[in-house]
C-alpha cells in the first residue's frame, strides 16, 4: 500500500494569478437533525418540504438542500437552493439560521424572499436566447446548452429567464464557461459571468521546500496525504495530465529545465493552502470533504495565466514558457475560489463580484502569512514579486488599493460597475484595517500607509482573527448575490458570534466597514460593558511564557504547528504519539466578594485516532485536586477552538490550584491545545 510521506523539493518556481438578515420566521419549528455530519444534508432534504412551510413559502416553491453546518452548540445553518413550479431559481438561495432544538432563530434571503415572476410563460423564443448567448462570447471553438428557462432574481423583481452557457477558448487560450441570463419576456441580457476566475503573473522562486508525496514501488508521485496532487499537461489545453513521479524523492532544480520544479510551487502552495483551511479556519479542504484537488501546470503554449475552473487549479508558463505561473499566493487565491464556490457562491460580477475576488485576496494573503516562507516573506500585497508592471511594484495594495490606479479604496454606489478584480478594492482595504489598524504601520519589514474613507482612526486586532470571522460570514451568512452592505451585516454578526457582541473584535470590524464608507446596518455590536474585577489567573494567554505556571518543560509554547487562540502562544499538552504525561498549573483566590465567579478557557483537540467510543487520550482539568472537567480523544469539534466554563461559586473565599493533566497511550498522538484561561465575576 502506498504510504504518504514529506519529500523534499528544490528550488520550485512561484507566482500569482490573478439581504440583510430580516426578522426570524419567529417559533418556526422542525425537527431537529438526529444523525451525524455526514447525514445531515440527506436529512434536511428528507425534511425539505416542512421546512419550506416553516419558512412560510410560496405555493410552487420548493427546496434543495446545498450544505449544512453545525456549530459547537448544535445549532445548525442549512443552505438552500430553490425552484418554483419546477425552474430553477437562479438567485433564489438562502441560509436557515436554527438553535439545537430547531427552531429557525433567522433567515438570510438572497435579494428577496418572494421569487414568483408575473407570468411562466415564455414570449422569447428558446432558439433567440442562444443566439444572444452566443453573441455574448468572443471565445472561438464555441459549444452552447439548449437554454434552461428559470427564475431569475433581478434587481427589478423576479424575472422569468433563460440561462445559457457558452463554452469555449478564449484568444489568450483561457478557457471560459459563459453565464448569460436572457429575459424570455423581452429578450434583454439580465446579467452574465464566467466560471473561470484568472488573471496574469511572472515567475518566482521559493528554494528548497518540503513536499508531501507518495511512496510506490521504487518511485514517488507528486500526491499528498489529502489527495492534492500535481500534474504535467505538456503544454496542451486540454486533459488531465501526467502525474509527476520521481525516483528519489528530490523534486526539481530550481530552474525551467526541470519540468518539475514548476510542479513543485503549484504542489506546494496546494498543500500549505489547504492546511491552512484545515489548521486555521476547521474546514477540510474546498469542498469541506477532506478531498484535495488537482493542479495542472505547463498549461498551453507561452500561456500568461493561471484560473481556477470549479474543479482544479491550471497555470500556464508565460512569455517563451520560461515563467511558470506558480507562486505561493496563486494556490491560495485561486482554491479560495474553489471556497468560495461551495459556501456563499456569490456570482463574479458587480459588488458579488468584488467580494468573491477579495475574499481570494484575503485568503491568498493568509495562506502566505500561514506559510511565513522566508523566500516570499508575508504581507499586504497582492503579486508583489511578480513585476508585471515592469517597474518592480505590486499588482494590488491591501493598505491602499487605489495605488494600483483602478482600484477603489471606499463603497460607492457605482462600485458594482467595475471590473471584479477592481470592485474588490474596498474589501481588501477593510481587510488591512481590521487587521492592522489606520495611519503608517511598519508589519515584517514593510511600511504602510492607509487612510479612512470618513476621516476615522480605527486599531487592528490582527489578521487571524479577522480571517476568522469573514470565513464565517463566508460560510454561513454570505448568499450569491451579496453585496457590500450585505458583506457587513455577515461580518459583525460573525464578529458577534465568535468573540461577542460587546467584544474590541466586533467593534473592531464594524470600525473598518465604516471607514470604507459602507454604513451601518441593523447588525450592530453592543455597547462595551463596565471593566471587569480582572483575571485571577496571571498570564491565562501565556502571551509571557511560562511566567506564572508550574509546567512541563516545552508546554508551554509560540509553536506555529498549533494555533493559539489569540496571539502566538498556548499551553499545548499531549500530540506526542506515544506514553505520556504532562500538565501544567497555577493557584489563585476567588475573592469572597465575587458575586459570579467563573473559569473559562478556550479548548482546541485534533487527534489521530479514529475510534468514535472509545477515550484513549484525556486531559483533565482539576481545582483543588478535584476534577470538574474531562475532555478526551473524543472531543468533537475536532480542530477548532471551543470555549469550557467551570462554575467557581463554590470556591468563593479560596485560594485554589488550577491543573490541566494530559495522558496518552501508547500510540496514535491526541493535541490538547489551551489558551486564554480566564477566572473573573
Amino acid at each position: 500500500m502506498n504510504r504518504p510521506k514529506l519529500g523534499l523539493a528544490t528550488g520550485g518556481l512561484l507566482a500569482l494569478a490573478l439581504a440583510v438578515l430580516p426578522a426570524a420566521t419567529a417559533g418556526a419549528m422542525v425537527a431537529a437533525p438526529t444523525v451525524g455530519a455526514a447525514g445531515l444534508a440527506a436529512t434536511e432534504q428528507a425534511r425539505a418540504a416542512a421546512s419550506a412551510t416553516a419558512l412560510g413559502l410560496g405555493s410552487g416553491e420548493q427546496l434543495t438542500v446545498r450544505s449544512v453546518t453545525t456549530d459547537p452548540d448544535g445549532s445548525t445553518h442549512v443552505r438552500y437552493d430553490r425552484t418554483y413550479h419546477g425552474l430553477r431559481v437562479i438567485g433564489g438561495d438562502l441560509v436557515s439560521h436554527r438553535t439545537a432544538a430547531g427552531a429557525v432563530k433567522a433567515v438570510t434571503w438572497n435579494v428577496r424572499k418572494a421569487v414568483a415572476p408575473p407570468s411562466t410563460t415564455p414570449k422569447v423564443a428558446r432558439s433567440a436566447a442562444r443566439e444572444a448567448g452566443l453573441r455574448a462570447s468572443t471565445a472561438s471553438n464555441e459549444s452552447v446548452s439548449a437554454g434552461e428557462l428559470v427564475v431569475y432574481q433581478a434587481a427589478s423583481g423576479p424575472r422569468l429567464a433563460y440561462e445559457v452557457v457558452t463554452e469555449g477558448v478564449a484568444a489568450d487560450q483561457t478557457p471560459t464557461r459563459l453565464h448569460t441570463v436572457v429575459d424570455a419576456t423581452t429578450g434583454a441580457t439580465l446579467a452574465s459571468w464566467d466560471d473561470i476566475k484568472h488573471g496574469t503573473g511572472k515567475s518566482l522562486f521559493v528554494g528548497t521546500v518540503p513536499l508531501g508525496t507518495t511512496a510506490g514501488t521504487g518511485s514517488f508521485t507528486m500526491r499528498d496525504a489529502h489527495g492534492n496532487y500535481t500534474t504535467d499537461l505538456g503544454n496542451r489545453t486540454t486533459g488531465t495530465g501526467t502525474t509527476f513521479t520521481d525516483a528519489d524523492d528530490v523534486w526539481g532544480n530550481g530552474t525551467t529545465s526541470d519540468r518539475a520544479s514548476a510542479g513543485v510551487d503549484a504542489h506546494f502552495g496546494a498543500g500549505k493552502t489547504y492546511d491552512y483551511y484545515s489548521t486555521v479556519l476547521g474546514r477540510a479542504g474546498i469542498w469541506n470533504t477532506g478531498a484535495g484537488a488537482r493542479s495542472r501546470v505547463h498549461y498551453g503554449t507561452n500561456y500568461s495565466n493561471a484560473f481556477w475552473d470549479g474543479t482544479q487549479m491550471t497555470y500556464g508558463d508565460g512569455a517563451n514558457n520560461a515563467a511558470p505561473l506558480v507562486e505561493l499566493d496563486v494556490a491560495g487565491h485561486e482554491m479560495s475560489h474553489g471556497v468560495t464556490e461551495n459556501t456563499a457562491n456569490l456570482t463574479y460580477s458587480g459588488e458579488s463580484g468584488g467580494l468573491n475576488e477579495a475574499t481570494s485576496d484575503i485568503f491568498g494573503t493568509a495562506v502566505e502569512f500561514y506559510a511565513n516562507n522566508p523566500a516570499d516573506v508575508p504581507d499586504y500585497f497582492i503579486g508583489e514579486k511578480l513585476n508585471l508592471n515592469g517597474n518592480g511594484t505590486p499588482l494590488r495594495y491591501m493598505d491602499k488599493p487605489s495605488k494600483d490606479g483602478a482600484s477603489r479604496d471606499c463603497w460607492s454606489s457605482t462600485l458594482g460597475t467595475l471590473d471584479v478584480h477592481y470592485s474588490s478594492g474596498p474589501l481588501n482595504h477593510w481587510y488591512y484595517l481590521a487587521s492592522e489598524g489606520s495611519g503608517t504601520k511598519t508589519v515584517g519589514g514593510v511600511t504602510y500607509t492607509s487612510p479612512t474613507c470618513n476621516g476615522s482612526t480605527v486599531g487592528g486586532i490582527g489578521h487571524l482573527k479577522v480571517e476568522k470571522i469573514w470565513y464565517r460570514a463566508l460560510s454561513t451568512y454570505l448568499t450569491s448575490s451579496s453585496n457590500y452592505s450585505a458583506a457587513r451585516t455577515a461580518a459583525v454578526r460573525a464578529a458577534k458570534d465568535l468573540y461577542g457582541a460587546a467584544s474590541p473584535e466586533c467593534t473592531a470590524i464594524a470600525s473598518a466597514f465604516s471607514a470604507i464608507s459602507v454604513a451601518a446596518t441593523a447588525e450592530t455590536c453592543a455597547a462595551t460593558p463596565p471593566p471587569t474585577t480582572g483575571n485571577w489567573v496571571a498570564n491565562g494567554g501565556f502571551e509571557s511564557g511560562a511566567v506564572s505556571w508550574t509546567a512541563t518543560s516545552g508546554a508551554i509554547t509560540s509553536s506555529a504547528s498549533r494555533p493559539a487562540h489569540t496571539g502566538t502562544w498556548k499551553l499545548w499538552l499531549g500530540g506526542n504519539g506515544t506514553t505520556a504525561s504532562e500538565s501544567a498549573q497555577q493557584s489563585f483566590t476567588v475573592p469572597a466578594t465575587a458575586t459570579a465567579p467563573k473559569l473559562t478557557y478556550w479548548l482546541r483537540v485534533d487527534t489521530a485516532e479514529t475510534t468514535t467510543t472509545t477515550a484513549y487520550d484525556k486531559l483533565t482539568v482539576s481545582l483543588g485536586g478535584t476534577a470538574v472537567k474531562t475532555h478526551s480523544n473524543l472531543f468533537t469539534p475536532k480542530a477548532s477552538y471551543v470555549q469550557v466554563s467551570v462554575d467557581l461559586t463554590a470556591y468563593k473565599g479560596k485560594t485554589v490550584t488550577l491543573k490541566f493533566a494530559a495522558t496518552e497511550d501508547a500510540s496514535l498522538q491526541t493535541s490538547f491545545v489551551i489558551d486564554d484561561v480566564v477566572a473573573q465575576g
